[in-house]
């Protein structure tokens, strides 16, 4: 999904001629004719995220300078361009000192309006990177630090954040590398226990005959090696939050005695005498079904009832495509920083090829390809160049066309490999498309249909808003499409 971007002007003309801009360059847009209407977009909490607004200066009732004096009172980070007829330095410095990102004067040229986007979209990722950093170290990350348009992604927030607001037991499951330790830390970084420690504990790295030591800690003499008392994780955490990641490969001596701790509110350190009071909030993660496990007999049915209470489903990476280009500015963003490169952004066709991958190890392996990218490129933008990966991508990826697609009824072609079979493809300027097979057969309709999405992947540079707003499609439709592609494609190259 596109970054959105909020225009807010008067002016019809004005309005039409800035959107249109906007759009050619590959942003979402939301238009509005009064500061009081920006405004009101900007706080409602129930619509779609603005990543940027263009603002007009001058307008009657709440003006634009209104409009940016009410976004800091308000708390709104969200970088904005103020454009005006009256271009004087006074104009130019107030609107800075209001807390605008940029300034342009009426009429804006295209080419203007897009650097300063780009350069005031660039800069919001660095500054959200930057804070969630901030936040992480200082245990204060919360559910703003979380990036998502996704709709699946959404719910889950929504149950998240009421699960904030008390102490009931979470059980976060996901694939690796979905983000489960970050929407443990959002947990707790959002409810009363934020200022209280947020301990922490991978149970699959832990020796099996260290866990309880581990856990609930140890006296000195308790067993070999015990030369120190040793308080454990548990009383650590006492006043705030345990995590407990990949809760599934604890031991099954070690779940009974975690089972006490949770029924009792007490442990007992190895070699102790006396359980200690402990009060900790539990969030557990793990990236198997934990079900599953429990019927396999690796793990206690009355264990799994004390966890499994506000259960949460992190959605894969290859589900929550329209995140991607999201994640992507704000990665690159992050990287750019720290390796000190001035890197301006992604060509089209990567991203549109970025967001046709699978991701098998979801975020963590976007975020390990785009410092990858940052580190070995050469150029001013990432290029396919920097991404070598791409070139062994699965079929059914978007290829880079970038002329307009005029459909022919049939033409002497070469062959293209778009999908799992050879496509005929024209090589002429324009982009063209057989409707007839090399043996002179109507080819399928959804092998077209499928050709056509590609195309138009490739041509909107990756914008999946747009592709499906001219196929005239939901974003939906269109993603499930791609998935139903990618798997009869996987099929087909199976049977061969």
């Amino acid at each position: 999904m596109a970054a959105t971007i909020l225009i807010a002007d008067d002016d019809a003309v004005q309005r039409r001629l800035v959107e249109n801009m906007v759009q050619r360059a590959g942003y979402e847009t939301v238009v509005v004719d009064s500061g009081d209407a920006a405004l009101a977009r900007l706080i409602d909490p129930d619509a779609t995220p603005i990543d940027a607004v263009v603002l007009d200066l001058v307008m009657p009732g709440l003006d634009g300078m209104g409009v940016l004096s009410a976004m800091r009172d308000a708390g709104l980070n969200i970088p904005v361009i103020v454009q005006t007829a009256h271009g004087g330095i006074d104009n130019v410095v107030s609107a800075m000192r209001a807390g605008a990102q940029d300034f342009v004067v009426k009429p804006v040229g295209v080419e203007r309006l897009q650097v300063s986007l780009r350069n005031a979209l660039n800069t919001s990722a660095l500054k959200g990177e930057l804070q969630r950093i901030k936040h992480s170290r200082e245990g204060k990350l919360t559910f703003a630090d979380i990036v998502t348009r996704n709709e699946t992604m959404a719910a889950v927030l929504r149950t998240a954040r009421k699960a904030a607001a008390s102490t009931i037991p979470v059980l976060i499951e996901g694939e690796s590398g979905v983000g489960k330790e970050l929407m443990a830390r959002a947990i707790h970084g959002s409810g009363e226990r934020a200022s209280k420690p947020f301990i922490a504990v991978n149970c699959g790295a832990i020796p099996d005959n260290l866990v309880e030591s581990i856990l609930f800690g140890h006296e000195k003499g308790a067993f070999t090696g015990a030369t120190e008392r040793h308080t454990g994780k548990f009383v650590e955490a006492s006043g705030g939050t345990l995590f407990l990641d990949e809760i599934s490969e604890l031991p099954l001596n070690a779940q009974v005695k975690l089972l006490r701790a949770l029924q009792e509110g007490t442990v007992e350190a190895v070699g102790g005498r006396r359980p200690v009071k402990v009060d900790v909030r539990i969030i557990s993660a793990t990236n198997r079904k934990l079900l599953d496990q429990v019927k396999g007999g690796h793990f206690r049915e009355d264990l799994f009832y004390r966890l499994h209470v506000l259960p949460l489903t992190m959605p894969p990476l290859r589900t929550r495509r329209e995140d991607i280009p999201h994640l992507v500015r704000h990665f690159l963003a992050r990287f750019c920083a720290e390796e000190n490169r001035t890197i301006s952004g992604i060509s089209g066709d990567v991203m549109a090829r970025l967001v046709q991958l699978d991701w098998p190890g979801n975020i963590r392996q976007l975020e390990n390809t785009i410092y990858r990218a940052v580190v070995l490129s050469e150029s001013d933008q990432l290029g396919l160049s920097d991404f070598p990966q791409l070139a062994a991508m699965p079929s059914g990826a978007a290829a880079p066309v970038e002329e307009p697609l005029v459909v022919a009824p049939d033409f002497h072609a070469t062959t293209s490999q778009l999908s799992g079979s050879e496509i005929p493809i024209a090589p002429l300027p324009n982009g063209y498309l057989s409707m007839l097979t090399d043996a002179g057969e109507m080819r399928p309709l959804e092998d077209i249909e499928n050709e056509v999405i590609r195309f138009a992947i490739s041509h909107y540079r990756g914008q999946m808003s747009e592709v499906a707003r001219r196929l005239k499609i939901g974003r939906s439709t269109l993603y499930r499409k791609l998935d139903d592609a990618a798997a009869d494609a996987e099929a087909t190259g199976k049977r061969s």
